[in-house]
């Protein structure tokens, strides 16, 4: 398994890419799969009893099973999504459904009722829940950041309270590359009768999860980050939440009965899954598990713990750059972002690329967490199972040539 196994990454073997939290690339294998998939067994799932269909659904359902397996989850708790965004708001718009009256009583939220974040949250993680408390009257709190962009599970107790009925919160940060303390959110959060979300963007391509050992109550994450297909998310959810609560979209496939004043659903995974599905992304998702899987998820962990050191190293190496996040030495995930003295980070992106290197420029959806850091804009380098040494110092060769490019050492 090395380079050569991605397309992209073999038709310009002088690229230098730097942006897999944003999109990662997909293996010749997945690729296969999704081919294989529609030439061969491309039909409707769970419709019609035809043999194609049933073939279909094989593959459907198969995939959700692999995945299952990968995160520490029971196939029915896990539901497709069409992106890691999609699958929180879904738990945002069922639980202001409860809170309407819809069903599910339990997951209601009253008016002076608290939904806890914290400053340093992507918006998908941030403005579903704005949403809730707009329409629930329920009071969206936060937890503070550091100087450094992140935070503490003391500064996340501070801003709790006795009301907190909700804790969501990112298990690593897309910007900073923190990683969230995720047993003692959990043990906070039942400690106050509060659910917890858990938005894995970040953590599920990159770490082994356990989200049963966790003990999380909802998480979500995207195919697209993890060596699969766009078009496909996950949410996750314990099934006796998952069945309490209302599905977002309703439609096809989600039904038992139907009068025409009231419709009954389907349990959990159906329910949530109205209409047409993405059964090529699902398929795509699976053949990326079964890689990460074959890869090995330790071993991606070691590969990925070395590239976070060396990445923090040759930003620390380099005049005039900040490092936002923890500090070198300090545990962090395998990507850095930088704040260049002088320069916009769009700039920086520019130069960059114009030396083979792909990066993310921009807020990278966390605004308020860069408003925080006195910052409109950064500039982040994020590795992953492809990304080699090399990769890093090409990197840091070419960060140590911006400032003097621009004339802002002088």
């Amino acid at each position: 398994m090395t380079r050569a196994d991605f397309p992209l990454l073999a038709a310009h073997p002088e690229l230098v890419y730097l942006d897999s939290a944003a999109t990662s690339q997909r293996p010749a294998s997945v690729i296969a799969a999704e081919r294989a998939f529609v030439e061969h067994d491309y039909a409707a799932v769970h419709r019609g009893a035809s043999e194609a269909v049933g073939r279909s659904t094989e593959a459907f359902e198969g995939a959700r099973e692999r995945v299952a397996r990968f995160v520490g989850a029971q196939p029915d708790e896990i539901v497709w999504a069409e992106n890691a965004t999609d699958a929180l708001n879904i738990v945002a718009l069922g639980i202001s459904d409860a809170s309407a009256g819809l069903g599910a009583p339990d997951l209601a939220l009253r008016e002076c009722d608290e939904i806890l974040v914290t400053e340093a949250e992507h918006h998908a993680n941030l403005i579903p829940w704005q949403r809730v408390a707009a329409r629930t009257g329920a009071v969206l709190r936060w937890a503070e950041v550091a100087d450094d962009g992140t935070w503490t599970i003391d500064a996340l107790r501070a801003a709790s309270s006795r009301r907190t009925r909700i804790i969501a919160v990112a298990h690593v940060s897309n910007v900073t590359g923190y990683i969230a303390p995720v047993a003692d959110v959990v043990a906070l959060a039942r400690e106050l009768g509060a659910l917890t979300v858990l938005d894995a963007c970040q953590s599920a391509p990159h770490i082994s999860l356990d989200l049963a050992a966790l003990g999380v109550d909802f998480a979500a994450f995207s195919g697209h980050k993890m060596l699969g297909p766009t078009g496909i998310g996950v949410l996750y959810g314990r099934s006796e939440l998952l069945n309490a609560l209302p599905p977002a979209r309703t439609g096809g496939s989600t039904i038992t009965t139907v009068t025409m004043t009231d419709a009954q659903f389907l349990p959990a995974p159906q329910r949530f899954e109205a209409g047409t599905q993405p059964v090529t992304q699902v398929v795509g998702l699976g053949a990326a598990v079964d890689y990460l899987s074959a890869f090995g998820m330790d071993r991606l962990h070691a590969h990925e713990r070395e590239l976070a050191g060396l990445l923090t190293d040759a930003v620390a190496s380099v005049p005039g750059v900040r490092l936002l996040g923890p500090e070198p030495g300090r545990e962090r995930a395998s990507l850095v972002s930088v704040d260049v003295d002088g320069v916009h980070a769009h700039d920086v992106g520019q130069f960059l690329d114009s030396r083979g290197i792909a990066v993310r420029v921009g807020h990278h959806c966390a605004q308020p967490l860069h408003r925080r850091l006195g910052i409109t804009a950064s500039t982040r380098a994020s590795a992953y199972l492809y990304t080699t040494p090399d990769d890093v110092a090409a990197f840091a060769a070419a960060l140590a040539e911006v400032r003097p490019f621009f004339g802002a050492d002088r």
